[in-house]
């Protein structure tokens, strides 16, 4: 038997009749919009869809500054929903989290702050203090470099490939890095697994103790800006430059999207908002594969009928361009021939779309199944199996058969 590929483009419309109707329902064929970003590096996703809409340098490791306590907030929000601690939770200051400068709670070895009070204190102030103390109840040692290894494991396991934790605060550290594909990663992890807690994201004041005051301002310039914004944490080091994990809302869908590499908090705002304005409103939703809709026909292999229908299992919708000629293809695969009998149902192959380019590609992989019930062949069609057989001994097999 052969691996039979029917290679569809959005051109086909006459092989996958519902994908062609997503394209052909566009303006006519233009240059798609590309959005140009002043970041250094850039990484934009839709939530609904799981789409990348934008990659820029997306996959190279960079110090993440204090975007990374997203990291050490996670493992809060996941040992909260493990028991293994509460909101009301006091814990203790060490000398080391006291140490830190820069954006802190300005925390000492006597208080005893609550795991709420922290995560406040993370979030809205950045404080390095309050994500040091969280980092150390959390590692196994006590320590923040016991911190540092099991976060690097968790990044692992969610599929953070570029991901290597130093500390629990992003503090500049030979060899702490994340790329910005896995920030996005870890914004949707939260925002999808631990909803519950992502309120503390849009507070945008929080001064503990009022110790400082002018230092009680959450830092995401998008926030109050009337354009969906609800989080997530800014990022700064000379090293890194200026930074944003964000995510916002319109019109029922979410993007989030992550930006490294600005010179100003002013730019990092600019650019804030132009990629969350482009994101929500260059794109319009597809539905362009049904489920249940022919895409194909198999040959069948001493069966009732020649050949069986292949139809996807579940229905598919895509972001394209508002404007312009969306990057787009489709591939059938299934063996060829099928061997009879064939229930209905039964999974054949598969259909993969394609959509984007470079960076920014995402593929989508569906099951193709059988649309009617083949039963094996009565008595002649053996026996004209059979003989067919006997010729292909004797002169040799057909050429490779190609589904279409």
């Amino acid at each position: 038997m052969n691996a039979a590929i029917t290679t569809l483009t959005h051109r086909a419309a006459a092989i996958v009749a519902a994908l062609a109707f997503a394209l052909t329902a566009l303006p006519a064929p233009a240059q798609a919009q590309v959005f140009e970003t002043e970041a250094g590096a850039a990484y934009v996703i839709d939530h609904g869809t799981g789409q990348v809409l934008l990659a820029h340098n997306a996959d190279v490791p960079l110090p993440p500054a204090s975007m990374s306590k997203l990291m050490t907030l996670l493992m809060t929000f996941e040992a909260l929903q493990q028991g293994r601690l509460t909101l009301d939770t006091r814990l203790p200051v060490s000398e080391h989290a006291m140490s830190f400068g820069g954006s802190t709670m300005f925390l000492n070895t006597t208080d005893r702050p609550t795991v709420e009070e922290l995560i406040r204190g993370v979030i809205i102030v950045s404080g390095n203090d309050a994500s040091v103390v969280l980092a150390e109840a959390l590692s196994p040692d006590g320590t923040e470099a016991g911190f540092a290894r099991i976060a690097t494991e968790r990044a692992r396991e969610l599929g953070m490939a570029q991901t290597t934790i130093r500390n629990g605060s992003g503090w500049p550290a030979a060899g702490h890095v994340m790329s910005m594909r896995d920030l996005g990663i870890l914004a949707e992890e939260i925002i999808t697994e631990h909803a519950e807690y992502y309120g503390y994201f849009s507070e945008t004041e929080f001064d503990y103790e009022n110790r400082s005051p002018a230092n009680r301002f959450n830092r995401n310039p998008l926030l109050g800006m009337g354009i969906g914004a609800d989080g997530l944490k800014t990022g700064h080091t000379q090293e890194a430059g200026y930074g944003l994990v964000g995510s916002a809302t319109q019109g029922g869908r979410r993007i989030t999207f992550v930006i490294t590499g600005l010179p100003s908090a002013e730019a990092r705002a600019r650019e804030a908002e132009r990629i969350t304005s482009w994101a929500l409103r260059q794109f319009v939703e597809r539905d362009v594969v049904e489920a249940g809709t022919e895409m194909a026909r198999a040959p069948v292999f001493m069966g009732g009928a020649a050949d069986v229908g292949l139809a996807p299992a579940t229905d598919l919708t895509l972001l394209l361009p508002a404007v312009g000629e969306p990057v787009l293809s489709a591939e059938v695969t299934y063996t060829s021939p099928v061997l009879a009998p064939v229930a209905e149902g039964d999974e054949l192959g598969t259909l993969r779309v394609v959509m984007g380019e470079g960076e920014a590609t995402v593929e989508h992989v569906i099951p193709l199944l059988a649309t009617e019930a083949v039963a094996q062949g009565g008595i002649m069609t053996r026996l004209g199996t059979a003989a067919r057989a006997v010729l292909y001994e004797v002169l040799g097999p057909p050429p490779a058969a190609v589904g279409g």
